[in-house]
């Protein structure tokens, strides 16, 4: 049976998407997670040796050493390994798959048969998965001027956030990415098929992980005039059958908080609105940290390794 354990290399185990990639593989069966000696995982010789070893690597990197990693892995040819990118670095590159699997009807097999897939930022993981459908059905014009407002646990800020808040020197609130140049921004765009960059504006609260993405609407503006109920059929009609994407009904009394669907990879979507004032906001409630990068990037591992979905 250890004969066919598909074996993985997770390049930056250390940091937080690395250890909740790895925590999350630890209940996968069928695979087996190889990590390099400490001393060495800085080494370009060991680590490509690694490479040539498994079956496929995810890199939990910085953008820059990423795309070093993948340069060592192009060096093997034709033994490279299959490769997830958990980093910034190849999102809208050419040659290589995005890692939503539910982009749009049959792309998780894309996902499986690729073998290089950049796994989804978090915030646009909510945003995607609520514009595609509507830009794909002709309900929201594809030069329509979208606002994308989302907040976030703060472990999704990196090491030094996270140590500030934990310390208690941060706020509890702040809005930032106010450049308007995120870098998530060009995923945002290509991916929900938009003509015209959104405006972001991302923010950090005093709580670990779990995320709300928002996008108000004006009905009245857009050409189809559709109604709150609209918006929601075409989302329920795109993920119908969904194992982790799911489209609810509003809750009563207008309140959505964003840590209910921690340490899962789960993703809610709902349409708040009003008919008679023409007006509805986009939610999307999801871990940052599950199907905002650990739990997607384990799904993509699963497609990619032709694993059950789990």
């Amino acid at each position: 049976m250890s004969q066919n354990l598909k074996s993985i290399f997770i390049d930056g185990e250390a940091g937080t998407t690395g250890l909740g990639i790895r925590e999350r593989l630890a209940d996968v069966a069928e695979v087996v997670v190889k990590s390099i000696d400490p001393d060495k995982r800085k080494d370009p010789a060991a680590r490509k040796a690694m490479m040539a070893d498994v079956d496929l690597v995810v890199l939990c990197l910085p953008d820059d050493a990423a795309k070093e990693s993948v340069a060592l892995a192009d060096e093997l040819g034709s033994s490279a390994p299959k490769i997830v990118d958990a980093s910034t670095a190849h999102r809208v590159a050419a040659g290589w798959t995005y890692g939503f699997a539910e982009l749009e009807p049959g792309f998780a097999q894309k996902v499986a048969n690729a073998n290089r897939v950049a796994n989804p930022g978090c915030y646009p993981t909510g945003g995607i998965a609520l514009l595609r459908p509507l830009v794909d059905a002709g309900l929201l014009p594809a030069d329509y001027p979208v606002t994308v407002n989302a907040v976030s646990g703060y472990s999704g800020g990196g090491k030094s956030m996270i140590e500030a808040y934990e310390a208690g020197t941060a706020p509890d609130f702040e809005l930032y990415g106010l450049g308007l140049k995120h870098k998530h921004l060009p995923e945002l765009q290509v991916y929900s098929r938009l003509e015209r960059r959104p405006i972001f504006v991302p923010s950090v609260g005093n709580f670990r992980q779990g995320m709300l993405v928002s996008v108000p609407l004006h009905l009245d503006t857009l050409p189809a005039k559709p109604t709150p109920a609209d918006l929601e059929a075409a989302l329920a009609e795109r993920y119908a059958g969904s194992t982790y994407v799911g489209v609810l009904p509003a809750e009563a009394g207008g309140k959505l908080e964003p840590e209910a669907l921690n340490d899962t990879n789960k993703l809610e979507l709902r349409v708040y609105g009003n008919a008679d004032l023409g007006q509805a906001v986009l939610v999307a409630r999801l871990d940052n940290l599950g199907k905002g990068a650990s739990g997607a990037a384990v799904q993509n591992i699963r497609l990619m390794l032709g694993l059950p979905e789990g």
